[in-house]
């Protein structure tokens, strides 16, 4: 039986295990916001923590997404089990900087499954991860962007840059 539900699903089996790695790696990013929100939150930087807290809900949601397709396409998607997630940082340039190499590698783990999709032919997949790499292109945008504030602004006190960390992405 469990052979006949295998071949009855329209995702691919490869794709569908990249996709729930992908899960793990969108739930370990939120994990990874929330620590990088609280570290913002103790040193009052409200809109620096706003910012995080925002980016780990939004992390959430593209876990679910991806959870939600698996199933719909009648694969098996997994909860994803995350540990290791550091909550000291040595500073908000850090954190931001941390951020971005967080993203880099998830928009490049997208751009694997896409192609592991094409390669399979999994047109159903791949439209579905067409999404993901748009937003993938934005999230890295945005904390790009921030980064240069920090190299714009010298010695100016972290007050000055946190009142300009965009709060309502």
């Amino acid at each position: 039986m469990e052979n006949l539900t295998r071949q009855e699903i329209s995702i691919n089996l490869e794709v569908m295990d990249m996709l729930n790695q992908q899960i793990e790696k969108e739930q370990k990013a939120s994990s990874l916001y929330l620590a990088m929100a609280s570290w913002c939150d103790q040193k009052t930087l409200v809109n620096s923590a706003s910012f995080f807290y925002k980016q780990a809900e939004e992390e959430r949601e593209h876990m679910m997404k991806i959870f939600k397709f698996i199933n719909d396409t009648g694969g098996s998607a997994y909860s994803p089990n995350v540990s290791n997630i550091t909550h000291e940082f040595s500073s908000l340039r850090e954190i931001f900087e941390m951020a971005l190499n967080h993203e880099i590698s998830i928009t490049q783990s997208i751009y694997k499954i896409v192609a592991k999709c094409r390669q399979v032919n999994d047109f159903g997949s791949e439209n579905f991860l067409m999404w993901f790499v748009e937003e993938q292109l934005e999230e890295e945008e945005t904390i790009k962007d921030i980064l240069d504030m920090f190299d714009l602004s010298g010695d100016m006190p972290l007050q000055f840059i946190d009142e300009r960390i965009p709060v309502g992405k």
